[in-house]
């Protein structure tokens, strides 16, 4: 079993707190993943699980045990560092064989295993270079593998794709996802990309200033984020969040733009969220009729086809609105559109921005 678990843990870095009063459990065999911008504390998470930082309060235990007192080396976690930290003196195949070496592991064993995970990074072909003669994608595969080829409790990385390009990390994060889940292991991923923490994770914590905001699966947080903070945090373009005010049978947001016709709407609700892909636009009635479920004309400001789908930029009132529509609809800049959402795809937040239930 390693399932890690932080007990109120606080880390100061001077008059910097980093991590604030965490409290959660990384279940076995679960692929977990820290999301934040910088300096959320997610990398100071891993330290502290690594053994490279010691808590200031709290308790963190790997399957079971308190580990507070326990060093690096005792920890039995593999790291891939945002650095890297490859030995610049050893070749590609050396530095991966490297920690199986330290371990007195049977040479027939190390070439095996070499062999194996060096077929799942596709890395074979550049082993016999040293670091300084790979590309910085090539430097951070041999290092995810210098990990991979180690048999620990858990994995540990921190950003590890992010010099790749944009389709290598796209394969390189389905490999991993695969890879943990045939090695049946914990792995903890901190990223600051939100497309690869949908991707990859069985669960999500979402960190701010060293707190942590919410935990769930991708598909729970998107769906139910726990404040205005988490919701802007998943989706690309990321929730459209308004002053909202009560209207007649429902809400107002956006100088009267949107009209939510929702009478179970919370009462207390100041803001409302409203996903991209849930607005429906609709060009205004060359009459001036209003359009069923919309309120007052918005302004066409910018139109981004993205082939599959097409970004649309409203002027709704005083406020900027991003729509994400199928295809590529026949909408122009400057055209006034009706916009409308379903009642049941509306987001409340109260005071303070923590969501509100119906």
């Amino acid at each position: 079993m390693a399932d890690i678990v932080f007990r109120n843990v606080t880390k100061r870095y001077g008059g910097t707190l980093a991590v604030d009063d965490a409290s959660f459990t990384v279940n076995d065999n679960e692929f977990f993943c820290f999301f934040g911008p910088p300096l959320s504390g997610k990398s100071t998470l891993l330290r502290l699980i690594l053994g490279l930082e010691a808590p200031d309060t709290g308790e963190i235990l790997i399957g079971g045990k308190p580990v507070n007192a326990v060093s690096p080396a005792e920890r039995n976690v593999a790291m891939v560092f945002q650095n890297l930290a490859l030995f610049p003196h050893m070749s590609a195949l050396e530095n991966v064989r490297f920690p199986l070496a330290e371990r007195r592991v049977a040479e027939a064993e190390i070439e095996k295993r070499v062999a194996d995970v060096a077929a799942k990074l596709h890395i074979g072909h550049i082993l016999h270079k040293p670091p300084a003669q790979l590309s910085g994608g090539e430097r951070q595969r041999v290092a995810i593998a210098r990990a991979l080829v180690r048999d620990p409790a858990a994995y540990l990385m921190d950003d590890p794709i992010s010099a790749l390009d944009a389709r290598l990390r796209e394969e390189t994060r389905v490999e991993l996802k695969r890879i943990q889940r045939d090695l049946g292991k914990t792995l903890i991923y901190v990223t600051h990309d939100q497309e690869e923490a949908m991707s990859v994770a069985d669960r999500i914590a979402i960190l701010e200033n060293g707190k942590i905001r919410q935990i769930g699966a991708p598909a729970e947080i998107y769906d139910r984020p726990a404040s205005t903070y988490v919701a802007r945090m998943l989706g690309s373009p990321m929730m459209n969040i308004l002053k909202s005010v009560r209207g007649e049978g429902g809400v107002e947001a956006a100088d009267g733009t949107i009209r939510i016709a929702d009478k179970a709407a919370p009462a207390d609700a100041v803001e409302i969220g409203l996903r991209p892909e849930d607005l429906k636009v609709r060009p205004w009635s060359d009459d001036g009729r209003a359009v069923e479920g919309a309120g007052r004309p918005a302004r066409v400001f910018e139109v981004e086809p993205l082939g599959g789908y097409t970004v649309v930029t409203l002027a709704a009132g005083q406020a900027r609105l991003r729509a994400l529509l199928r295809g590529q609809p026949d909408i122009r800049p400057d055209a006034m559109v009706a916009i409308s959402c379903e009642p049941a795809r509306v987001h409340y937040f109260g005071q303070g921005g923590g969501a509100l239930a119906r």
